[in-house]
């Protein structure tokens, strides 16, 4: 199926962008913004919006068309394609295959200080009225928070004898997320420990098929929860044990 942005009417193509620019909010301005939108392959854009945000700096938010079409069928899902189970059936799943808890250890590791979306996947109260790994029968949970060196986070996953990794990145300046994900696996694999764990990375920019680039088993991004999570690392470690 062949699709194309929706604004106004059916497949006209209408999208909206923001971005900043080091110019001022003048004519100027707007020239460059709309130069630059049209460079990006916009139709006739228009800056419906622009504010100073710091001398010699401008945000901008501009309208236009584009001229593409999208070819679903020739698509490439990156979505991990996993049964969906509940708490329950997980929770049955681990006492048929497993005379242990199995251990999960969490973190926003590095200079990350966002922990909405760990704590989200690991807290006993989750979200959104999906309960989290810690109130799992057959799950011991721990939650090292945020800003964990990675360092830190692979000495611990030693000590309590980790079955699952969760890594949550939220900052992504300049890639450093990216940077800190590679660097954990390097660590992990320099204490021979990657073949021993179930590695998992979640975040907003996070993509399954990014995870696995960067030496992941998998990758979780936005509207994923601890069921979908734990479903997942539970069958691969049924897997691993065959």
């Amino acid at each position: 199926m062949k699709i194309r942005p929706y604004g106004d009417t059916s497949h006209d193509g209408k999208v909206q962008l923001s971005f900043t620019l080091p110019v001022s909010s003048n004519g100027l301005g707007i020239s460059a913004a709309k130069e630059l939108a049209k460079k990006m392959g916009l139709v006739n854009p228009q800056v419906v919006h622009m504010e100073d945000i710091h001398e010699g700096y401008c945000f901008f938010v501009v309208y236009g068309s584009v001229p593409y079409e999208i070819e679903t069928d020739l698509l490439k899902n990156e979505e991990i394609e996993n049964v969906s189970l509940s708490k329950e059936d997980i929770e049955a799943l681990i006492e048929r295959n497993f005379n242990r808890e199995l251990v999960f250890v969490g973190a926003s590791t590095g200079s990350d200080a966002h922990t909405v979306g760990i704590d989200a996947i690991m807290n006993m109260k989750g979200f959104a009225g999906h309960y989290g790994l810690e109130r799992y029968k057959g799950i011991r949970a721990y939650n090292l928070g945020s800003q964990v060196e990675n360092e830190e986070f692979v000495r611990f996953a030693r000590k309590v004898k980790a079955d699952v990794l969760l890594v949550s990145q939220t900052v992504t300046q300049k890639d450093v997320h990216i940077k800190n994900l590679i660097h954990l696996v390097e660590l992990l694999e320099a204490e021979n420990m990657r073949k021993d764990v179930i590695l998992i990375a979640g975040g907003a920019r996070i993509t399954n098929e990014l995870a696995k680039e960067l030496g992941y088993d998998a990758g979780f991004g936005p509207k994923k929860y601890a069921e979908d999570v734990a479903a997942y690392a539970v069958e691969r470690l049924i897997e691993k044990n065959k």
